[in-house]
């Protein structure tokens, strides 16, 4: 693989050889789009034989009739002659083995004059995406703001800088951090995944750094923490606005040292992990609340991500729900019709893919012939009206309801049709995990 960033100066006669020294599809194109050449691996992956040289890059690779850029995507040719060194890029390909998406790096290759003469395009399919159906746990997406988050995924993977994921519950933050893991340099390394909500600060640091023996109530061997189980490979914090603050500070001290003592024990020990962390809430206004140290935030967010929620990504609905059917093991017997199609796309979906599950999983056992239609969909209408569970606040009432009945009602109503923990309602209506359990107890 080429690393440099600008290749020496050549001569024409070199260029065969270049090519063929790679072993993933490469050609050579000039300031036109138009391949000057190509290596035996690229025509394989595009089935083209020895028809490839002549034709433009995104005739071949798109199947479009004009650069990629004037159709609203990146150009990594256009961005190489703008830098004058490499530029990457994520696009989907039309492949030998159907669409696919594919990592592409052009190069610019230099003249004895230091001058661009070609450009050289290397291609690497990438395996944490998927267009069709999958059941290895990769993503499965195609839309503008899926790409556009795939495309960061794969730009930051092979390094160590610490990645923060931000999105809504529902939108696969557990997928994208074991696909960061997966791309980079320590995926042989382990994977070590913890949730952080709901956890008490002893059980969170029991969990964190581990405990000697007799060290608490209950601790009756010495245990290893995730921290250490993570050495060489990677640590996962889930839902990381949720750490203790009190604890906040012994999480940065690690960050900054990478040294760390168990509970109950006064012996530093060192781990070497690469961090990525996920969560739902908004850090920045944590900050401002002084519910999350501003150090740690700005130690945590040095490459952010943001996650596309279902309502962005809306195109993405007829490739999701056929991945779910086929994991669901009705692929070849579901299917949606037109307008139970168009009735999910007009629906915000607050719980997002796994909402979509949840729904797709529930109109398969309804439906007796696996067509599934408008009246197999527990409660979408167009501006996300529950069918059979409308809002419990009656239209017309004798009597004037209070604003705390009404409000009751509501959280009631909420409460019965949320995807998501209870600290995750609370926080969405803008009340105290304590409130929300009080209101559902009046009730």
């Amino acid at each position: 693989m080429i690393d440099s960033n600008r290749i020496s100066p050549f001569s024409d006669v070199t260029l065969p050889s270049v090519l063929e020294g790679l072993r993933e599809p490469a050609v050579i194109i000039n300031d036109e789009h138009q391949i000057v050449a190509a290596n035996q691996a690229y025509r394989d992956h595009f089935a083209e034989g020895d028809r490839v040289c002549g034709k433009h890059c995104y005739e071949v690779s798109h199947h479009y009739r004009i650069p990629c850029d004037q159709l609203g995507e990146s150009c990594p040719l256009a961005g190489a002659r703008a830098s004058g060194t490499r530029c990457p890029a994520l696009h989907i390909h039309h492949t030998a083995e159907g669409e696919q998406h594919e990592s592409v790096t052009v190069h610019p290759l230099y003249d004895n004059r230091g001058r661009i003469r070609f450009y050289l395009e290397v291609l690497a399919p990438q395996q944490i995406a998927s267009l069709k159906s999958s059941r290895n746990g990769q993503m499965v997406g195609r839309s503008p703001a899926f790409e556009r988050m795939l495309d960061l995924v794969t730009r930051v993977a092979d390094t160590p800088t610490t990645v923060l994921l931000l999105g809504e519950s529902g939108t696969g933050k557990d997928l994208v951090s074991r696909a960061v893991h997966s791309l980079s340099s320590r995926s042989s390394g382990p994977f070590v995944p913890l949730d952080c909500s709901g956890l008490t600060e002893t059980l969170f640091e029991s969990e964190l750094f581990g405990h000697e023996k007799g060290s608490f109530t209950g601790a009756h061997e010495r245990k290893r923490g995730l921290v250490e189980a993570a050495n060489e490979g990677t640590l996962f914090l889930d839902e990381v606005g949720d750490i203790p603050l009190s604890l906040q500070v012994k999480l940065l001290r690690l960050l900054e040292t990478g040294t760390f003592r168990r509970v109950g024990s006064v012996e530093q020990r060192r781990s070497d992990f690469r961090l990525v962390c996920a969560t739902h809430r908004d850090l920045t206004k944590r900050v401002e609340a002084e519910q999350f140290r501003e150090d740690l935030y700005y130690r945590i967010s040095a490459f952010p991500i943001h996650l596309p929620t279902l309502r962005e990504r809306w195109e993405d609905i007829p490739l999701l729900a056929a991945c779910i059917f086929d994991r669901l093991g009705c692929g070849g017997h579901c299917h949606l019709t037109d307008e139970a199609l168009e009735v999910l796309r007009s629906h915000s979906f607050p719980g997002n893919v796994r909402e979509l599950h949840n729904m797709l999983e529930r109109a398969c056992l309804l439906s007796d012939s696996g067509r599934i239609d408008r009246e197999h969909l527990p409660l979408i209408g167009t501006n996300d009206t529950n069918v059979g569970c409308e809002m419990p606040i009656p239209v017309d009432v004798d009597r004037i309801l209070s604003l705390d009945d009404v409000e009751t009602r509501y959280i009631q109503w909420m409460g019965s049709r949320f995807d998501g923990s209870r600290a995750q309602l609370a926080d969405r209506l803008g009340i105290s995990e304590r409130t929300l359990y009080r209101r559902l107890r009046e009730h």
